[in-house]
């Protein structure tokens, strides 16, 4: 068993620049695609992830120092550390159960297909950590791999209905057709965020603010364009974090460059990507008679949007304000900052690119997420300890807004406590 899950390990380890193209070859083959053609929307998915997850890092890597110094200056003292995304997703591979949950998961998606329950081809295996994590806060609370497997199981079947709800969203607003997104980290926000978006559009006074970016471009011309609001975002971030101006006007330029290059980046991955829908479309159609076939990939694709990287930057200094005034909290906002634009991706979708409205709801959908986040911090500390993951210097708890404050997370976590 060791032996396949240190082979596990180093697959996961491999990244998703590796794992889907990978995947997307293996599919075009099984979907009858002629070997070179197949080769040609793997590798060209390949390319485009590795220039997503560039213009990811360019943007964690400014903004996650710049929200750590923000932090700093307003002395903010809690004690639950947000550890982000990537030590959750080490603890969670680290646990018993890590094992099982991709064959599982692989098994759980092909029935649903078959009998025709999601049209969501889940190709995005390396973000199955999101069930894994699950999974384990479930193993921990019941030291029982087999309740821990159900846990990620149905956290997966609800992140399933979920891509498959929102897919035409991401084909008519994101444009990205055949497309649907599974990932926990996106997936959970979108059943309580995309009702709040509704209400809130139909609330006197509110519904009538808009700032999207055409609209904000046809009232500022060429400084309405998305290149400039990158760049004037990233400058009030860097005032707010204290920066001196050289560093101020980098972060700046950084924003600037998200918002230009992540689109690109994202019309590459569609050159690789509809040849093979196009394939598993009449693939199935002949074989099913099913003619609506999504391909699940990570959120990534979604969160180049103006808009999307717009709201998260704006909340970025607001969830630090609510981590402070909001009575009961204890986590820290740190690490999982510079994810927030895969946790608005949906609900600015929902809100068509309305970056006001995005932000309101995402503000709420936040200050749940730092409730959630506290209330699991001891279970989550729990789980990184017998995982032995290296704590941070002087924490005595920790969690994570990615998925200690995950909606869905939360709720099958709470419905497994009535039990155990």
């Amino acid at each position: 068993m060791q032996g396949f899950i240190d082979g596990l390990q180093a697959f996961l380890d491999l990244g998703p620049t590796v794992i889907l193209p990978v995947a997307i070859f293996l599919l075009g083959l099984l979907f009858r695609q002629k070997v070179g053609k197949a080769l040609r929307s793997g590798i060209t998915i390949g390319v485009a992830f590795v220039g997503i997850f560039l213009v990811v890092d360019l943007l964690v890597n400014n903004l996650g120092p710049a929200a750590q110094a923000m932090v700093e200056r307003l002395g903010v003292e809690l004690n639950v550390v947000d550890v982000g995304w990537p030590a959750a997703a080490t603890i969670s591979w680290a646990t018993p159960i890590a094992a099982f949950v991709i064959p599982v998961g692989l098994v759980v998606n092909i029935i649903m297909l078959l009998t025709k329950t999601t049209k969501t081809m889940n190709v995005d295996i390396w973000n199955f950590w999101h069930f894994s994590f699950m999974g384990a806060i479930v193993y921990a609370l019941s030291d029982s791999i087999v309740q821990g497997l159900i846990a990620a199981i149905i956290f997966q079947i609800i992140c399933l209905k979920i891509a498959d709800w929102t897919a035409p969203m991401l084909e008519d607003y994101f444009e990205l057709p055949g497309v649907s997104v599974a990932t926990g980290s996106t997936a959970s926000y979108a059943p309580l965020g995309i009702p709040l978006v509704w209400l809130v559009q139909r609330i006197p006074g509110l519904k009538n603010l808009n700032a999207d970016p055409e609209t904000i471009q046809k009232r500022f011309g060429v400084f309405g364009e998305s290149i400039f609001i990158g760049l004037v975002l990233g400058l009030v971030l860097g005032v707010l974090a204290g920066y001196s101006a050289g560093e101020t006007i980098n972060i700046g330029m950084s924003m600037a460059a998200v918002m230009v290059l992540m689109p690109r980046m994202v019309k590459i991955l569609m050159e690789g990507l509809m040849p093979v829908s196009e394939s598993a479309r009449e693939f199935l159609q002949k074989r099913f008679g099913n003619k609506d076939i999504y391909i699940g990939l990570d959120a990534a694709v979604a969160i180049g949007h103006p808009s999307v990287i717009a709201t998260a930057l704006i909340l970025v200094p607001i969830t630090v304000v609510l981590a402070i005034i909001l009575p009961g909290n204890s986590l820290l906002p740190f690490g999982d900052l510079a994810t927030i634009p895969f946790i608005v991706a949906f609900i600015v979708g929902a809100a068509r690119g309305n970056i006001i409205h995005s932000v309101i709801v995402g503000s709420v959908l936040i200050a749940l997420s730092l409730y959630m986040a506290t209330d699991i911090a001891v279970l989550h500390t729990e789980m990184a300890k017998d995982a032995q993951f290296d704590m941070p210097e002087d924490a005595s708890l920790i969690s994570s807004i990615d998925q200690g404050g995950n909606m869905i997370n939360y709720v099958i976590y709470k419905f497994f406590s009535l039990f155990n």
